[in-house]
């Protein structure tokens, strides 16, 4: 009977000791926590919440123009026909360099008319001369030697202008080479081979530098209070939506605009890689509201949402992670501002939160089974 008792303790203090081993695995586990592995590291972003001055903005579309003051439409000189093209739209083309060729005879006509304003003016100077000798000895009116010297000048213009017409063109027999006017990019392009042209139509192509460009940004009525010149902004694009382009507000017009009942905010940006091209959408992130308050600042992917309320994961170590409840004070385009579980000069996770987020969360839950 004794010896049956004494297997009996000896069972049962196996099984407790089991049953206790058992017990503690998980919980040694569940200390060991979430880890983030080396993979998943390479795509995390980590951002330092900084206290910053709260500054909220508003967004205005817009569009890429060309920089007017840096761009020359092309409208033929000469009727004739198109032979041949040698450029496309969006090339980069030299000031002087062949475009096209157009079979006319305009240029014996430009030739004679240089002759007969050549000849007009050795006219027009010994005019000149006869009315200064007039006037020496008070024959002639000052207002006659004024018209006389303003002939002169006149005439001097127009063969100087018929001079740098020519020069776009290069004549060989009855076909001329329309030349490039300025370095630039072509923007536009409304001529191809067998077109007919007339002197003075409608433009056949364009060249812009693009090396400045002007974003147009639409200003509502409602936002006019918040919009002035020198004011600083953030531009961005689909095309480069990682990239922010920062400029100043440098005109607004003063009249809406008639069909899209907005003002013109205009924007010259440096161009910087060609990033942005003319015919591009954008957006125009304004700075207002600037409050006399400050406030904890993290990227807006760093902020998490769920079942009603935001949080943020701090970092600490790879396998040292928290989640923190935090509240949304205000936003802009660049920051998120927050009050709540964290400090300044912490790290949250800026990227792939949501996934960290998830496992933590998924971990948290495992241990209180």
């Amino acid at each position: 009977m004794n010896t049956t008792k004494y297997i009996a303790v000896i069972y049962l203090s196996a099984l407790v000791t089991l049953t206790g081993c058992k017990d503690q695995k998980p919980a040694n586990e569940a200390e060991k926590g979430y880890c983030i592995s080396q993979e998943l590291k390479k795509d995390i972003k980590l951002a330092k919440a900084e206290m910053l001055p709260i500054e909220e903005s508003i967004t205005l579309t817009g569009e890429v123009e060309s920089n007017s003051d840096k761009t020359v439409p092309f409208v033929s000189l000469v009727d004739g026909v198109v032979t041949d093209t040698y450029f496309s739209l969006g090339d980069y083309v030299k000031k002087g360099q062949v475009l096209a060729s157009v079979k006319s005879t305009a240029v014996n006509e430009m030739q004679d008319d240089t002759q007969t304003l050549q000849a007009q003016l050795a006219v027009a100077k010994r005019k000149l001369a006869s009315v200064e000798a007039m006037y020496k000895d008070d024959i002639a009116s000052q207002k006659d030697l004024q018209e006389a010297r303003a002939e002169v000048t006149i005439l001097q213009s127009n063969i100087s202008k018929t001079q740098k017409n020519m020069q776009l063109y290069s004549a060989g027999g009855s076909t001329l080479q329309i030349k490039a006017p300025a370095d630039g990019y072509v923007v536009s392009k409304n001529i191809s081979k067998g077109m007919p042209v007339t002197a003075g139509g409608d433009q056949l192509f364009t060249i812009s530098n693009l090396d400045k460009v002007w974003v147009m940004a639409n200003v509502y009525a409602t936002n006019m209070r918040h919009v002035y010149v020198d004011q600083p902004v953030m531009v961005k694009t689909l095309a480069y939506p990682d990239d922010s382009f920062a400029g100043k507000i440098n005109n607004i017009s003063q009249v809406f605009n008639e069909n899209e009942r907005v003002l013109k905010a205009k924007i010259i940006m440096d161009n910087h890689g060609m990033k942005l091209r003319p015919g591009m959408s954008a957006d125009v992130v304004l700075p207002v509201n600037a409050q006399n308050k400050r406030a904890l600042a993290i990227p807006a992917k760093a902020l998490l949402f769920d079942n009603n309320q935001s949080y943020v994961v701090v970092y600490k170590k790879d396998c040292e992670l928290e989640i923190r409840p935090v509240t949304e004070v205000a936003s802009n385009s660049q920051y998120i501002y927050v009050e709540g579980h964290l400090k300044q000069g912490e790290n949250v996770i800026a990227s792939n939160g949501l996934l960290i987020y998830q496992n933590l969360k998924n971990q948290l839950n495992t241990s209180k089974k």
